[in-house]
């Protein structure tokens, strides 16, 4: 089962960490997982290029482990709203695909959230 937790400060996603292999397929061969990852990719591609902003993340590949973390999703780091909007935005978006994912795939994964007041 890969668990996902989402970080949230001030009701504002701001990151994500994915732990453990979701065991729908055979390691290789696993589209659940293929599907987390080209997602996760996605989001740290477009938070770099589309969104200009500097995005945390360590992917490892023996473990699975991925974490993706970014400041510019919150006021006290980002001036610009329309800046902080997007890069939240694909978080949470993220969130809700999982969300909805979790009706068919409920024995693979599992989604929550952690507040955290970042500082």
């Amino acid at each position: 089962m890969t668990k996902i937790v989402f970080y949230r400060s001030g009701g504002v996603f701001y990151g994500f960490e994915e732990q453990g292999h979701t065991g729908f397929g055979e390691e290789g061969n696993d589209i659940l997982c293929a599907a987390l990852s080209a997602m996760t990719m996605l989001i740290i591609n477009s938070i770099e290029i589309a969104y200009a902003s500097d995005v945390e993340y360590e992917i490892d590949e023996k473990t699975t482990d991925i974490r993706v973390r970014c400041r510019a999703a919150l006021p006290q780091f980002e001036d610009d709203e329309r800046k902080r909007y997007a890069v939240s935005g694909i978080f949470t978006a993220y969130y809700y695909q999982l969300n909805d994912m979790l009706e068919e795939y409920y024995d693979f994964l599992d989604v929550t959230v952690k507040d955290i007041d970042y500082q």
